[in-house]
């Protein structure tokens, strides 16, 4: 409690400080302050270690494992498409309707040239319907890729 003393009159007044609005609005900002600095972290990429970067010496540049090449099914509109590294194939529908078959003797033939590949990426344009993304993860994990990770963002 704070005291104030006019000089007019020569009386005391008392006078209470709500500090409660203040602890309040200190609280709040504590908070936005903790939440928001896990964020303000930035994350790097080394250019110089990367295998696609400008190479500093002569030595041989390492070709990556079968297992680490790109492997993507892009379930479309008009059909599948199997992307393998940089190879594409495009399996489209037949009648209007999905060719399943078509599509796992291509993932069959996938899993014959990259056998120990297990990790596969499936894309869906937005506008179909959810089964059809459940198709295509059915059929990769029937053609031996059990690791499905489903890419947002829809097809590329």
């Amino acid at each position: 409690m704070a005291e104030i003393q006019e000089k007019d009159s020569g009386r005391q007044t008392n006078v209470d400080l709500n500090i409660v609005p203040f602890i309040d609005l200190m609280s709040v900002l504590v908070i936005f302050l903790l939440i928001t600095a896990v964020w303000t972290q930035v994350s790097m990429i080394q250019i110089g270690s990367s295998m696609y970067g400008k190479r500093t010496h002569d030595d041989p540049v390492e070709i990556p494992p079968q297992a680490d090449i790109s492997f993507r099914l892009d379930v479309r509109s008009d059909g599948f498409r199997v992307v393998i590294g940089r190879q594409v194939e495009r399996i489209l529908k037949v009648d209007g309707e999905y060719d399943i078959p078509n599509l796992m003797v291509e993932l069959n033939r996938v899993k014959e040239l990259y056998p120990e590949k297990v990790d596969a990426v499936i894309t869906v344009e937005d506008p179909l319907p959810y089964k059809t993304l459940i198709w295509g993860m059915d059929a990769l994990l029937a053609a031996g890729f059990p690791q499905i990770a489903v890419a947002t963002g829809g097809v590329e």
